[in-house]
């Protein structure tokens, strides 16, 4: 039997986006910055296997960053997984 412990998620963090030629992004260097379209206090959103799941903010923990899950979005029920009856 399968336990949840065995199931992965790939799980994906987006703090904001922004577009640039390839010619542009080649030629950066170590130590460039991109400039992103969000400012420091806009939410991030979640990804969990590509799935939009949820919204949250960028907290500080010491020296490391983690995020606070401020929002857990719903899908609609026309998109969620069939549900199997029975053992798996």
């Amino acid at each position: 039997m399968t336990t949840f412990d065995e199931i992965k998620v790939d799980i994906s963090v987006v703090l904001g986006e922004s577009e640039m030629p390839v010619h542009q992004l080649l030629r950066m260097g170590r130590g460039a910055v991109i400039d992103l379209d969000v400012s420091e206090d806009d939410d991030v959103t979640i990804y969990a296997n590509n799935t939009l799941v949820a919204r949250g903010q960028v907290v500080l923990l010491g020296e490391r960053i983690g995020i606070s899950i401020t929002e857990v979005l719903m899908r609609p029920p026309e998109i969620r997984p069939m549900r199997i009856n029975g053992p798996l």
